[in-house]
């Protein structure tokens, strides 16, 4: 992805988040907790292995995602949240907002249903209650 010279806050953070793939990458690991290629694969958005390859790299180069490697292995690789992608929340649960009463709740899984409500019913307790049960879920990774 093109670098710009940071001459404008905006510009610079459509930039790094301007992309769906990237917002749709940090939903599945926030509010979701996906950490591996195979769980990012298996979203509903059906996102292309290449593409998704280079966001995860992107995302990591640019220090919203960290890579946990605990063996080595390809297939024990993990991709947890940093601070930097936890700030990026509240621009997740805005786009949210701006579109859900535009989506048919008949097309929505029990999951989805249940993040509207929570949401609509209290926006700022939805964040909150994600950066800490996301914490939370970090900390038991790194640990085991």
């Amino acid at each position: 992805m093109k670098t710009i010279e940071r001459t404008c806050a905006i510009a610079y953070s459509i930039n790094l988040l301007g992309d769906k793939w990237s917002l749709l990458i940090l939903r599945d690991v926030l509010i979701h907790k996906k950490t591996r290629f195979k769980e990012f694969i298996d979203s509903k958005e059906k996102i292309a292995t290449n593409i998704l390859a280079n966001r995860l790299k992107f995302l990591v180069e640019e220090g919203f995602l960290e890579l946990l490697d605990p063996d080595g292995f390809k297939k024990n690789k993990r991709y947890i949240g940093t601070d930097r992608a936890l700030a990026a929340l509240p621009i997740i649960i805005e786009l949210y907002l701006f579109s859900i009463h535009s989506i048919k709740e008949s097309v929505l899984n029990a999951s989805q249903i249940n993040i509207k409500k929570e949401i609509l019913s209290d926006r700022k307790g939805f964040e909150e209650n994600i950066k800490e049960t996301y914490l939370n879920f970090v900390r038991k990774l790194k640990n085991s």
